[in-house]
């Protein structure tokens, strides 16, 4: 069994930062894309930001200079460290991350439960 353990979320004035975490689990075999997406109420789930197992980035333009996705190989863990909030990220934060594991010895994609992060005006 292949979990996606995310925390880090939480409530915060605007202006202000956090950081997620998603830690993979299971037997793994390798990790190819990982990234982040959120879901706002009554709003479809958007992406917020990727980066491959090389490790190029991608964002969305709507977070582009205040999040940064980083990934730490050793720990199959993604990161997304966001900076300057606004009231507009308040949504569910989920995880996801294409790997391969031991049990398919395929690239399967799997998803976080998700982390709330809701930010104050």
């Amino acid at each position: 069994q292949v979990h996606l353990v995310e925390s880090g979320g939480g409530l915060v004035q605007a202006g202000g930062s956090l950081r997620l975490s998603c830690a993979a689990t299971g037997s793994i075999v390798s990790i190819n894309d990982m990234g982040w997406y959120r879901q706002a109420p009554e709003k479809q789930r958007e992406l917020v930001a990727t980066i491959t197992s090389g490790g190029s980035t991608h964002y969305a333009d709507s977070v582009k200079g205040r999040f940064t996705i980083s990934r730490d190989d050793a720990k199959n863990t993604v990161y997304l460290q966001m900076n300057s909030l606004k009231p507009e990220d308040t949504a569910v934060y989920y995880c996801n991350a294409d790997l391969i594991t031991l049990a398919t010895m395929r690239s399967v994609d799997y998803w976080g439960q998700g982390t709330q992060v809701t930010v104050s005006s």
